[in-house]
C-alpha cells in the first residue's frame, strides 16, 4: 500500500559511482524507486530488509554526496528487488547480499523529513506481530497527515464556497493513496499527501452520476462517485477514517445531485431491466455497484455468471437451452458426481458447516483471467512471481471444465467477458508466463471453436447474456448471488453455502481486540473472496420478455416510437392498436385542456362514459349522478338516490345502464334508456368506496373492511324485474377498503386500504397473494400495468409505489411533492392528477416528473382516459369537469 510517494520529487541513485535520475517513492512497507530511464530496472527494498538507513555526514570520508551540498540518503540492505529490468514485464529479480544505495534529492530541505519518516517505517517493519506494525503504520500516517491540509489555492474559482474538508484515502487496486478531500458547493477534490499521480483531483458535481457507499476491508468506510450511467469503472474511490466524514460527504453530494438525478436503488433497476429499458449487462452492473463490488477493489471486483456451457461445438446455437448453463444453481452444485462428495464432507462438518471451501469471486481469481494485461498486479499478488503455467487462464474449455470438476475450483466470471476490449484474451505484451507439462508455451487463450477469434467470442458472449434463455432465467442466479437464496435456509437449500468469513457480517473487527487477530482475520477474508451485500430477501420477480425492444448497451432507456405507420391525423389512429396507443404514450405531454365545465355542488368523485363518446356520466359528494351531452354541452339528467354522497360509477356495456356507488352503504342501478333508477343492491355495512364490473360480475369495496364479488344477472327492461344478484365471494380486510382494481385478465384484483395496505387477491380462488404495508396513510388509487406484470399506488403519504405481481415484492418508491389523488399508466409513464389540481406526467423509471399541466383549481378527484388513450377527462374538488385532448 502507498504510504507516501513526496510530491514526485526528482532523485538521483549512484551505485557503485553511477548516477541516474528517477523517483524515490517511500512506502509503508518499501522504498520504490523508479528510473527516469526505463530500461533500467525499478529497484524495490524492503524495510524489514534494511540494515541501517541514514543521511552521511558532510565529513565523511569517501562520501559521493560532499560532491554536491543538496542532501542524501544512504540505504544499507541485505536483498534487492530488480523489477521490470529492461522494460519487461517478468517475475521479479532478487539480488541477495549486502548493498549500499545512495539517494541524493534535488530538494535539501525534504532530507530530515524523508529520513525521520524512513525511521519510524523501518522501526515499524521491524515489530514481530503485524497487528502491531499496522498499528504503528496508522499512526506514522495520521501524523503526517495532521500537518497538512488542503491547499484552496486549487480551488477552480475563487468565489467556490467550502462545505468539508476532512482527511482520507483514494482507493486504486492494491495501493491506497492518502490525503485530503475536500468539497465546495461545485467540485469534489482530492489531493494526495504526495501529490501522486497528480497534485490534485477534481470531480465536477455537476457531472456526477451515480454515487454508493462502499464496504472497504469489511469496514463501511468507502465511497465511489462515477461521473457516467453505464460505465464499469468510476471517477473516484474513497476511504474515509471514520464513517461520520463518509456519511457526510455523501450527504452533500447526493443533496446536490438530487436536484439533477434520482438516486437509484436495487428495486428501480429492477423496474428498469423487467420492462427491458436496461439489458441483462447493465442490470448486472448496476446490481454489482449497489452490493459493494468495485473494479478498485480486487477483494470486491463485478462478479457476472458463466452464461455459456458449450465450448466444444462449432457453432453456437443460442436457441437450444442445452448451450447455456443452469442459471438457478451456483457453480459447486452443477456437476452431480462433485456436489454429491461436497455434501457428504458438508454433512460430517461441525459447525460452522460450509459446502464450498473456496468462494467464486476473489483476488486471485481476478487477476487469473486478467493476467495478460494486469500482470504487475498479479506480480505484486504473489510476491514477484507468476502463477505455475498449467494452473493459468490458458483455454476457455478448460477452466469451464475445471469449474465444473475441480475438487476447489468454482469461481464466476467478471465483466470483462461480456464488454468490447478482447485485450484479456490476447498476450500482446509478449510475457513469458511459462510452458506447461507438454512444453506447450502460454500465449494467448484458447477460444472456443465457434469463436473466429477474441473479439468474435466477446461479441457471441454478449449475445449470450442478451439472449431470450438468459433473459428468462437470470432472476435465478440473482437470488443466488445478491438475493434471498445467498445465506440462510434457503442458500443450504440451493447447495450455496460459503465460508462464514465470505459473509457481510461474518465477524465483527470492532469486537476483536487483538490487533494480530484481527489483521491476520482481516488478511484471510481479503485474499479468500467475499460475498455481495445482500440485496433482495424474496424471490426475484422474472424478467418481462419484450416483443419488439431494443434492448441497447449505450441507452438506459427504451427507444422511442418516432415513426408510426399510423397517422395521428386519420380516423384509422382510434384503432386499437400497440403502435398507436405508444404513441399516444410518448406524446402524453401534449394533453391540452379542450373544455371545462362546473357541473355539480361538491367534489366530482366519478367519472363514465359512453361508448360512442356522446354522454359523460359523473358522481359527486353532493348526492347527485348526472349525465352530461357532449354534444350539446349541457346537462341532460340530474339524479338523486339519496341525500349521502355518491363515490364512484360506470356503465355497463351496451351504454343501457349507470351503476353508482354511495356512501350510505348501497349500490345504485340507473337505466339510461327508461331514466329510472333501476334497483338497490344493499351489499354493504357501510359506505362503498369503489366499484368495478368485468365480464357479468360486480366489485364493491366498502369501509366496512370487505371487497364483495357479486354475480349479477340484469333483469328485464321492459318488466318489473329486478336485478338478480349472488354473493361469490367475500375479500376479508382488518381496516376499511378505499379503493380497488381488477387486471386486464379479470384474475387479479388489488385492494388498497385507509392505513396504507395494498393487497393483491386471485379472484378465481378469493385467497390473497400478497398483503403490503405499502403506504403511511390512506391509499388514494392503484391500478395494474397493461401486462399485468405491476401494481401502482398512489397514497396519502406522497408516494407512488409499485410492487412486482409474481413475487409481491415492493420494487420503486417515488416521492412526490404532494398526494396524487388518481392516475393513469402505461407500466412507464404515469399521468396524474394531485392534490393542488395540476395534471403531472412522471418518467417512473427515472423517478421524476417530466412536465406540469395547470388544472383545476382543487385536488383531481377522479380521471378517466380512452381506450386509445388520446382523450381524458378529470373531475375536481372545484366541483368542474375538464375535457383534455392529444395536440400532435
Amino acid at each position: 500500500m502507498a504510504f507516501i510517494r513526496k510530491r514526485r520529487l526528482e532523485r538521483e541513485l549512484y551505485s557503485k559511482e553511477r548516477k541516474f535520475r528517477g523517483s524515490l517513492k517511500i512506502c509503508s512497507k518499501s522504498i520504490i524507486f523508479e528510473p527516469d530511464d526505463n530500461i533500467r530496472p525499478i529497484i524495490k527494498i524492503s524495510l524489514r530488509d534494511c540494515i541501517s538507513i541514514k543521511a552521511p555526514e558532510d565529513n565523511e570520508a569517501n562520501n559521493p554526496f560532499t560532491r554536491d551540498t543538496s542532501g542524501g540518503i544512504s540505504v544499507v540492505g541485505n536483498q534487492v528487488f530488480l523489477i521490470k529490468e529492461r522494460n519487461i514485464i517478468a517475475p521479479y529479480k532478487t539480488v541477495r547480499g549486502r548493498t549500499e544505495h545512495l539517494f541524493q534529492l534535488d530538494v535539501a530541505g525534504k532530507l530530515g523529513d524523508v529520513v525521520q519518516t524512513l525511521h519510524q517505517l523501518y522501526r515499524a517493519s521491524c515489530l514481530d506481530k503485524m497487528g502491531d506494525q499496522a498499528a504503528m503504520i496508522t499512526a506514522i500516517l495520521q501524523s503526517r497527515l495532521a500537518r497538512t491540509s488542503f491547499d484552496k489555492n486549487r480551488f477552480q474559482s475563487i468565489s467556490e464556497t467550502l462545505h468539508m474538508e476532512c482527511k482520507a484515502e483514494m482507493v486504486t487496486p492494491l495501493v491506497t493513496n492518502p490525503g485530503h478531500v475536500c468539497v465546495t458547493d461545485a467540485n469534489l477534490y482530492f489531493q494526495p499527501l504526495n501529490g501522486y499521480p497528480k497534485p490534485v483531483v477534481q470531480i465536477t458535481l455537476q457531472n456526477v452520476r451515480r454515487i454508493y457507499k462502499r464496504r472497504h476491508g469489511l469496514m463501511p468506510l468507502g465511497l465511489e462517485v462515477f461521473c457516467t450511467e453505464n460505465d464499469l469503472c468510476s471517477d473516484i474511490y474513497l476511504k474515509f477514517y471514520n464513517y461520520q466524514d463518509r456519511d457526510e460527504l455523501y450527504f452533500l453530494i447526493a443533496t446536490y445531485i438530487e436536484n439533477h438525478i434520482t438516486e437509484h436503488t436495487a428495486e428501480s433497476y429492477m423496474l428498469q431491466w423487467q420492462r427491458g429499458h436496461i439489458s441483462n449487462y447493465q442490470y448486472l452492473l448496476h446490481l454489482n455497484n449497489l452490493a459493494d463490488r468495485s473494479c478498485n477493489d480486487l477483494s470486491q471486483y463485478p462478479v457476472f455468471p458463466w452464461i455459456i456451457a458449450d465450448y466444444s461445438t462449432s457453432v453456437l446455437d443460442l436457441t437450444k437451452p442445452e448451450t447455456f448453463r443452469d442459471l438457478s444453481k451456483p457453480i459447486g452444485a452443477l456437476n452431480k458426481e462433485r456436489l454429491d462428495r461436497l455434501l457428504t464432507r458438508y454433512q460430517e462438518m461441525p459447525e460452522p458447516k460450509f459446502m464450498y471451501g473456496s468462494h467464486y469471486s476473489s483476488p486471485g481469481y481476478v487477476l487469473f483471467y486478467l493476467v495478460r494485461v494486469a500482470p504487475e498486479y498479479m506480480l505484486c499478488l504473489q510476491n514477484g512471481k507468476f502463477d505455475h503455467a498449467d494452473r493459468m487462464f490458458n483455454s476457455l474449455a478448460e477452466t469451464w471444465k475445471n469449474c465444473l470438476d475441480g475438487a476447489t475450483d468454482f469461481k464466476e466470471l467478471i465483466p470483462e467477458f461480456y464488454e468490447n476490449d478482447s485485450s484479456f484474451l490476447v498476450n500482446s505484451l509478449k510475457l513469458d508466463l511459462g510452458k506447461r507439462q507438454g512444453g506447450k508455451i502460454v500465449e494467448d487463450v484458447e477460444l472456443p471453436p465457434w469463436a473466429s477469434g477474441p473479439d468474435d467470442f466477446l461479441r457471441k458472449s454478449q449475445e449470450a447474456l442478451e439472449s431470450q434463455y438468459v433473459s428468462e432465467h437470470l432472476h435465478e442466479w440473482i437470488d443466488l448471488i445478491f438475493g434471498c437464496k445467498q445465506k440462510g435456509s434457503e442458500a443450504v437449500a440451493a447447495h450455496n453455502v460459503f465460508h462464514p468469513l465470505t459473509y457481510e457480517g461474518g465477524v465483527d473487527l470492532n469486537s476483536i481486540m487483538d490487533p494480530n487477530e484481527k489483521v491476520a482475520l482481516l488478511t484471510q477474508i481479503l485474499e479468500f473472496g467475499q460475498t455481495p451485500k445482500q440485496l433482495f430477501t424474496i424471490p426475484h420477480p422474472r424478467r418481462i420478455i419484450p416483443k419488439l425492444k431494443s434492448l441497447s448497451r449505450t441507452s438506459s432507456h427504451s427507444v422511442s416510437i418516432t415513426e408510426s405507420p399510423v397517422s395521428p391525423n386519420e380516423e384509422s389512429f382510434e384503432d386499437l392498436t400497440e403502435e398507436s396507443i405508444t404513441l399516444a404514450w410518448n406524446n402524453i405531454a401534449k394533453l391540452k385542456l379542450d373544455e371545462q365545465y362546473k357541473i355539480h355542488k361538491e367534489a366530482i368523485t366519478g367519472i363514465a362514459v359512453t361508448c360512442n363518446g356522446s354522454s359523460v356520466f359523473t358522481t359527486s359528494q353532493d348526492s347527485t349522478l348526472k349525465m352530461f351531452s357532449k354534444e350539446s354541452k349541457k346537462i341532460q339528467r340530474s339524479v338523486s338516490f339519496s341525500n349521502m354522497a355518491l363515490s364512484s360509477c360506470l356503465i355497463l356495456p351496451g351504454d343501457t345502464t349507470v351503476i353508482s356507488s354511495s356512501w350510505d352503504n348501497h349500490i345504485y342501478f340507473y337505466s339510461i334508456a327508461f331514466g329510472r333508477q333501476q334497483d338497490i343492491l344493499m351489499g354493504h355495512d357501510d359506505a362503498v368506496s369503489k366499484i368495478c364490473w368485468r365480464d357479468g360480475r360486480l366489485y364493491s369495496a366498502s369501509w366496512d373492511s370487505t371487497v364483495k364479488v357479486w354475480h349479477c344477472v340484469p333483469g328485464e327492461t321492459l318488466s318489473n324485474k329486478k336485478h338478480h344478484f349472488e354473493l361469490l365471494a367475500e375479500l376479508e380486510h382488518d381496516v376499511s377498503v378505499n379503493t380497488i382494481n381488477l387486471n386486464a385478465a379479470n384474475t387479479i384484483l388489488a385492494s388498497g386500504t385507509k392505513e396504507g395496505t395494498i393487497s393483491v387477491w386471485d379472484v378465481t380462488t378469493a385467497t390473497v397473494l400478497h398483503q403490503l404495508p405499502c403506504h403511511s396513510g390512506t391509499v388514494f388509487d392503484a391500478a395494474f400495468s397493461p401486462d399485468s406484470r405491476h401494481l401502482l399506488s398512489a397514497g396519502e403519504d406522497n408516494c407512488f409505489k409499485v410492487i412486482d405481481v409474481q413475487t409481491g415484492m415492493l420494487i420503486s418508491s417515488v416521492t412526490t411533492d404532494e398526494p396524487q389523488r388518481c392516475f393513469k399508466w402505461d407500466g412507464n409513464t404515469i399521468l396524474s392528477g394531485g392534490q393542488s389540481g395540476e395534471l403531472l406526467i412522471w418518467d417512473l423509471l427515472g423517478g421524476k416528473v417530466t412536465e406540469r399541466i395547470k388544472g383545476h383549481t382543487g385536488a383531481v378527484m377522479s380521471m378517466w382516459m380512452n381506450e386509445q388513450c388520446n382523450s381524458v377527462i378529470t373531475g375536481g374538488e372545484d366541483k368542474q369537469i375538464m375535457f383534455w385532448k392529444l395536440q400532435y
